[in-house]
């Protein structure tokens, strides 16, 4: 039987379009909130088509020590150019990026996933450290 884990893909962000990129603090301050950006496709462009899109982004945070991650962020992005007259008819396109912000007491890892309508799963993580 498949493991879903063995269906995440990952590579690096600057040569592979597909992979979530993390932007975040190295350091955030202990219980104030701090922002936290992915995109997909942040160096080399990912189409925005009707039949070649980005999904989704989920966004999960890993406190150390602690068994589980925290889902903090899923981001569904559905306007990929279509309309009544069919693909790429339409002037409305959502962009494959989301902002947040969130705190924590704890360092950890923030982890990014995104799903490609033909590539599949996609992952990325980011340590960060509480000061």
């Amino acid at each position: 039987m498949e493991d879903i884990k063995n269906l995440f893909q990952g590579a690096d962000w600057k040569a592979e379009k597909h992979v979530p990129v993390i932007d975040a603090p190295d350091t955030a301050k202990k219980g104030e909130f701090f922002n936290v950006t992915a995109t997909v496709g942040k160096e080399i462009a990912h189409p925005n088509k009707t039949e070649h899109h980005i999904a989704w982004i989920e966004l999960y945070f890993h406190p150390q020590g602690e068994k589980f991650p925290y889902q903090i962020a899923r981001a569904e992005f559905l306007s990929h150019g279509a309309s009544i007259q069919g693909p790429d008819t339409s002037s409305v396109y959502t962009h494959h990026e989301v902002t947040l912000s969130f705190k924590t007491d704890k360092p950890g890892v923030i982890f990014a996933s995104s799903y490609c309508n033909i590539h599949g799963l996609w992952q990325n993580n980011k340590e960060v450290k509480i000061a």
